[in-house]
């Protein structure tokens, strides 16, 4: 029986982050899906995230320790969920590159860059929801 190698997750950087730039902030034909086409429930649902990825950016950018990590996972885990729910697809892929740089050990200075990566997607998907919802 031979030992495997044990593998460092791959670390996706910003600048393939990018490759998706064309793409709108919401994929709204995947969020009446989720929802059923229950529009009450669109609005429900993406005013929830408007509040709750504001919330955790700002945890996210605070300053940054090495004993903190699992629960900076956990918050970012919990984004990245709640991103593909309403289909903010360049969020979640964002917080998914700032979990794999987690789980790769980067430094703290990567890692706030990548905060800062994940905070202009989530602050492009929040002005795409509050342009929605001022129409409600």
């Amino acid at each position: 029986m031979q030992a495997q190698a044990i593998r460092k997750p791959a670390v996706v950087t910003p600048s393939e982050l990018s490759a998706g730039a064309g793409e709108r902030p919401l994929d709204l034909v995947h969020l009446s899906r989720q929802t059923l086409g229950d529009r009450e429930l669109e609005i429900e649902l993406l005013g929830l995230f408007d509040k709750q990825a504001g919330q955790i950016i700002s945890r996210l950018a605070s300053a940054l320790s090495a004993s903190d990590r699992k629960w900076r996972h956990d918050l970012c885990h919990t984004l990245k969920g709640s991103a593909r729910a309403i289909g903010a697809v360049k969020v979640a892929r964002s917080a998914q590159c700032y979990e794999d740089g987690l789980a790769a050990q980067l430094s703290d200075a990567q890692l706030a860059g990548l905060v800062e990566d994940m905070k202009l997607s989530v602050e492009e998907v929040q002005a795409e929801i509050r342009s929605l919802l001022s129409d409600v």
